[in-house]
Protein backbone atom coordinates (compact mmCIF):
# COMPACT_ATOMS: atom_id res chain seq x y z
CA UNK A 1 0.00 0.00 0.00
CA UNK A 2 1.32 3.42 -0.95
CA UNK A 3 1.96 6.00 1.78
CA UNK A 4 -0.39 8.99 2.15
CA UNK A 5 2.12 11.38 0.56
CA UNK A 6 2.21 9.44 -2.72
CA UNK A 7 -0.65 8.81 -5.16
CA UNK A 8 -0.48 7.04 -8.50
CA UNK A 9 -3.15 7.28 -11.19
CA UNK A 10 -4.08 4.32 -13.39
CA UNK A 11 -2.27 6.07 -16.26
CA UNK A 12 0.96 6.05 -14.24
CA UNK A 13 1.17 9.70 -13.21
CA UNK A 14 2.52 10.02 -9.67
CA UNK A 15 1.68 12.87 -7.29
CA UNK A 16 3.84 13.64 -4.27
CA UNK A 17 2.64 15.74 -1.33
CA UNK A 18 5.67 17.43 0.21
CA UNK A 19 6.34 19.70 3.15
CA UNK A 20 9.50 21.64 2.37
CA UNK A 21 11.79 23.37 4.85
CA UNK A 22 14.05 25.86 3.04
CA UNK A 23 17.27 27.22 4.50
CA UNK A 24 18.54 23.88 5.83
CA UNK A 25 22.21 22.85 6.13
CA UNK A 26 21.72 20.10 3.55
CA UNK A 27 18.99 18.80 1.25
CA UNK A 28 17.52 15.55 2.53
CA UNK A 29 14.34 13.73 3.52
CA UNK A 30 13.48 14.38 7.17
CA UNK A 31 10.53 12.00 7.50
CA UNK A 32 6.80 12.60 7.64
CA UNK A 33 4.89 15.78 8.49
CA UNK A 34 1.12 15.31 8.68
CA UNK A 35 0.26 13.53 5.41
CA UNK A 36 3.35 14.87 3.58
CA UNK A 37 6.92 13.77 3.07
CA UNK A 38 9.11 16.41 4.74
CA UNK A 39 12.20 17.53 2.84
CA UNK A 40 14.87 19.93 4.04
CA UNK A 41 16.20 22.17 1.25
CA UNK A 42 19.63 23.78 1.23
CA UNK A 43 18.32 26.92 -0.47
CA UNK A 44 16.58 30.08 0.71
CA UNK A 45 12.86 30.55 0.00
CA UNK A 46 13.69 33.58 -2.16
CA UNK A 47 13.33 34.08 -5.90
CA UNK A 48 12.16 30.50 -6.48
CA UNK A 49 15.56 29.10 -5.39
CA UNK A 50 14.09 26.45 -3.08
CA UNK A 51 11.67 25.24 -5.78
CA UNK A 52 14.47 25.07 -8.36
CA UNK A 53 16.64 23.08 -5.95
CA UNK A 54 13.74 20.74 -5.09
CA UNK A 55 13.15 19.83 -8.75
CA UNK A 56 16.90 19.38 -9.38
CA UNK A 57 17.30 17.25 -6.25
CA UNK A 58 14.29 15.03 -7.04
CA UNK A 59 15.54 14.63 -10.61
CA UNK A 60 18.96 13.49 -9.38
CA UNK A 61 17.61 11.20 -6.64
CA UNK A 62 15.00 9.54 -8.87
CA UNK A 63 17.26 9.51 -11.96
CA UNK A 64 14.65 11.14 -14.19
CA UNK A 65 14.85 14.33 -16.30
CA UNK A 66 13.74 17.55 -14.60
CA UNK A 67 11.15 18.13 -17.32
CA UNK A 68 9.22 15.09 -15.96
CA UNK A 69 8.71 16.89 -12.62
CA UNK A 70 6.06 19.61 -12.39
CA UNK A 71 4.41 21.62 -9.64
CA UNK A 72 0.65 21.14 -9.32
CA UNK A 73 0.34 23.54 -6.39
CA UNK A 74 2.26 25.17 -3.57
CA UNK A 75 5.03 27.03 -5.39
CA UNK A 76 4.76 29.78 -2.76
CA UNK A 77 4.03 27.54 0.24
CA UNK A 78 5.90 24.97 2.28
CA UNK A 79 3.26 22.42 1.30
CA UNK A 80 3.75 21.45 -2.32
CA UNK A 81 2.15 18.98 -4.68
CA UNK A 82 4.43 17.65 -7.38
CA UNK A 83 3.53 15.53 -10.39
CA UNK A 84 6.01 13.04 -11.81
CA UNK A 85 5.55 11.54 -15.25
CA UNK A 86 7.74 9.07 -17.03
CA UNK A 87 9.39 5.73 -16.64
CA UNK A 88 9.28 5.38 -12.86
CA UNK A 89 6.81 3.72 -10.53
CA UNK A 90 5.65 4.37 -6.99
CA UNK A 91 7.76 1.55 -5.52
CA UNK A 92 10.96 3.01 -7.00
CA UNK A 93 10.15 6.44 -5.56
CA UNK A 94 9.44 5.01 -2.10
CA UNK A 95 12.65 2.91 -2.12
CA UNK A 96 14.71 5.90 -3.23
CA UNK A 97 13.29 8.56 -0.92
CA UNK A 98 12.69 6.36 2.14
CA UNK A 99 15.62 3.94 2.34
CA UNK A 100 15.34 1.18 4.96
Amino acid sequence: MAPNWLKQTPSGIITLSLHCQPGAKQTKVLGLHDDCLKIALQAPPLENKANTLLVAWLSKQLKIPQKQIQFISGQNNRRKRIEIQGDIDAEQIIRTLIPD
